[in-house]
């Protein structure tokens, strides 16, 4: 299993999101965009998305890849939930159902689990009773 599985398994989950939130016409909950035509509105969204996935893929690649992209995309992960739950109940909010919110949850525990995978790893180890001898055998 690769090393940052729950990363690359929430990049997918965000893309896929991302997707969804052109069906879901998502410029119209977010500030300033929501200001906008329809057609202008929906316009900056899409092109907004070509510097965020080249961010992405940038800092996924083996020469800039860096603890600090990580770290901070896990970050990104879990505060991206938090916004969608901040925007709930804005009047045109279309993510109602749940492939949406599957998406939404499931990017966010991609971050949590991708921040506390070290944590979790050394605790598994630390208290396996083979590594620690608890087993007389």
């Amino acid at each position: 299993m690769p090393e940052q599985i729950f990363l690359y398994i929430g990049i997918v989950l965000f893309i896929l999101h991302e997707v969804d939130a052109i069906r879901c016409k998502e410029w119209r909950i977010f500030p300033g965009l929501s200001l906008l035509n329809e057609q202008m509105g929906y316009l900056l969204f899409l092109l907004a998305h070509i510097p965020l996935f080249f961010l992405i893929y940038d800092g996924l690649t083996p020469i800039q890849s860096s603890s600090t992209f990580i770290k901070g995309f896990d970050i990104f992960m879990i505060l991206h939930l938090i916004v969608h739950l901040l925007f709930i109940k804005h009047k045109n909010n279309e993510f109602k159902d749940y492939i949406s919110w599957t998406l939404i949850i499931g990017i966010a525990i991609c971050g949590i689990l991708d921040l506390t995978k070290d944590s979790i790893s050394y605790l598994m180890i630390s208290f396996h009773p083979i590594n620690n001898n608890i087993l007389n055998i």
